[in-house]
């Protein structure tokens, strides 16, 4: 059985022509081998996987060919033959995250002695270089700026921030691009055709896309998807196997959403985090898509990193889309991502936010002209309760009586509090949840999001202050079984004795002085219960309130060393000081 290699092995570039997406690069080592014009060392610097070690092993192999056929190695000289066959002795290779040491770094320079025994140089490639300590690059600044005629070094890395100014001045700089998307479409298409894999362009898309500008990493998730799929790639197989939301679900999402249809939108939503998706990949992907569509709206379409049958769906749907949908859409996104990490519920913030987009999009992109930080009207729903509620609207909206409600209640309320002794504290509760629930009424009726929001959120105080009932015998029954309701409520909570020292009443509150603060908080936290505790005690039908007032005592402490007694003395008494001048006193 013949022995598989991965595919970042097996088609590695040989040749400057074949590295992929490098071309500044390339051209420049090319026309210095042609030239002659080679420096004593070279720092290839990028991302990872671009290709930074492979020019490096190029170079060194095309300056080391006895017969190089313009800039490229010929590969039939017995350097070129010791060097494919990994036993060349003029070209080393060093590990710098696994030499960083000061005794490495003078082994190599012992090697740096040695003269090639075939070709032209010694070439030294050390990878990961900014793994070397500080003291191994002291060690060796000497070396790579005067290096022997035969030596040449070509250093790697990723992080050209962490290498110190002394090296980056001694060397030759290159800075590798991020492969783009079309390049290692081009590429992996080149690939499948060797191995007889079918792929379709959304498949090799999907897997440059994932692969964030690295060809080493679009290479392994090429051969996962096809140790997946076998030698047909599916667009939705490999996305399944890569473990990323598919084009086809950002693109159903844009179409509910531009119907209006904010339902179907968080069903959907509810499948996509069945899938095992979190709120923010999403939200992420969406935000990303609505980009891609407002980029190819106009002319700036070679923004998009997509080729063939993917850009064209980009088009077709970006047609159907207003650019104000499109920003507004990119705008609550994006606010819905800097709230989503520190939201108590996520899933809630995502549902909101794909509402409110749905609601821009209610009205017919041409005629949007809604600002984003206006009112979102609610989506209408083909369902029997909205039909219902709609033409409650014109029937309440004539009625203006609300004149003859304020002269009824008053001669209403005396004479209906002594027909309910038992609900006390519930009428109030009772007033307020049905007055919450008549602005929720009111706001789902006007079909706006916002009146819904802040229906919610607003306070019914006003609504609950005008049902409250306050028996105008409070303070007598309040004074008359006060003893006996502090006595009953020390022998539950003794800790509040020293509260009620001190007491003030006055109409329905209760005033107490509270020497701590936490008295005073507990006082606070337990104050529903003490209120209720004295209204059942007085036989109160109306409410009951506390006031807590704090009257810290501070303690003045005695001064206790000899000078701070004499300084306490001396401000006690202005005339201190004459009379131990007239006494002729000594204080030690």
């Amino acid at each position: 059985m013949e022995q598989f290699v991965v595919s970042a092995r097996k088609y590695r570039p040989a040749t400057f022509n074949s590295v992929v997406g490098q071309k500044h690069i390339t051209s420049t080592l090319k026309n210095a081998i042609e030239r002659n014009q080679l420096a004593h060392a070279y720092l290839f610097c990028g991302p990872r996987g671009v290709g930074k070690t492979t020019c490096a092993r190029i170079f060194a192999k095309a300056i080391n060919c006895l017969n190089p056929v313009g800039a490229e190695a010929c590969n039939e000289c017995e350097s070129c033959r010791s060097f494919n066959e990994g036993r060349s002795m003029s070209i080393h290779e060093l590990d710098a995250a696994s030499n960083n040491s000061v005794e490495d770094i003078r082994n190599l320079i012992e090697q740096v002695r040695v003269i090639p025994q075939v070709g032209h140089y010694s070439v030294f490639i050390i990878d990961e270089v900014h793994m070397l300590s500080q003291a191994a690059f002291n060690a060796f600044l000497k070396t790579l700026e005067e290096p022997p005629q035969h030596a040449i070094f070509i250093l790697a890395t990723t992080e050209k921030h962490k290498i110190i100014p002394t090296i980056l001045s001694r060397c030759q700089i290159y800075d590798f691009n991020r492969i783009r998307v079309e390049d290692a479409v081009e590429y992996l298409r080149y690939i499948a055709n060797n191995e007889g894999v079918t792929a379709d362009d959304e498949s090799l898309n999907l897997i440059a896309q994932k692969a964030d500008g690295g060809m080493r990493d679009a290479l392994s998730m090429f051969d996962k998807a096809v140790s997946f799929c076998g030698t047909n790639l599916e667009y939705k197989a490999v996305a399944q196997t890569l473990n990323v939301l598919d084009y086809d679900t950002y693109f159903r999402f844009t179409d509910l959403l531009l119907e209006g249809d904010y339902v179907n939108a968080l069903l959907a939503f509810d499948q996509v985090l069945t899938k095992g998706f979190s709120g923010q990949i999403f939200m992420n992907g969406l935000n990303q898509h609505m980009r891609d569509l407002l980029v190819a709206a106009g002319p700036a379409v070679t923004l998009i990193e997509f080729t063939g049958a993917l850009l064209e769906r980009y088009r077709q749907q970006a047609a159907r889309c207003n650019t104000a949908f499109l920003f507004g859409a990119i705008s609550l996104l994006s606010e819905a991502d800097g709230k989503l990490r520190t939201a108590s519920n996520q899933r809630l913030l995502v549902e909101l936010t794909l509402m409110k987009i749905a609601a821009m999009a209610q009205k017919k992109n041409s005629d949007l002209t809604l600002p984003i930080d206006e009112e979102y009207p609610l989506p209408a729903l083909d369902t029997p309760q909205v039909a219902v509620a709609q033409p409650s609207t014109p029937a309440v909206a004539p009625t203006p009586q609300p004149v003859p409600q304020p002269t009824v209640q008053p001669a209403v309320q005396p004479t209906a509090a002594p027909q309910q002794p038992q609900p006390r504290a519930a009428a109030p509760r009772m007033a307020a949840g049905m007055g919450k629930r008549s602005s929720i009424d009111s706001a789902l009726a006007s079909g706006s999001i916002n009146n819904l929001i802040k229906s919610m959120s607003a306070p019914v105080q006003s609504e609950q202050s005008a049902d409250i009932y306050t028996d105008p015998q409070s303070e007598e029954k309040l004074k008359a079984s006060f003893d006996k309701a502090v006595a009953s409520l020390i022998a539950k909570h003794p800790r509040f004795s020293p509260a009620f020292e001190k007491v003030k009443i006055c109409g329905n509150t209760i005033s107490v002085e509270v020497p701590t603060s936490i008295l005073r908080d507990d006082l606070t936290n337990t104050r529903s219960e003490i209120t209720e505790h004295f209204a059942d005690v007085a036989g109160i039908d109306g409410i009951v309130k506390l006031d807590v007032v704090l009257n810290e005592v501070k303690i003045k402490l005695r001064p206790v060393k000899l000078e701070d007694r004499l300084a306490h003395v001396a401000g006690c008494s202005p005339l201190f000081d004459s009379f131990v001048k007239a006494l002729d006193l000594e204080l030690d």
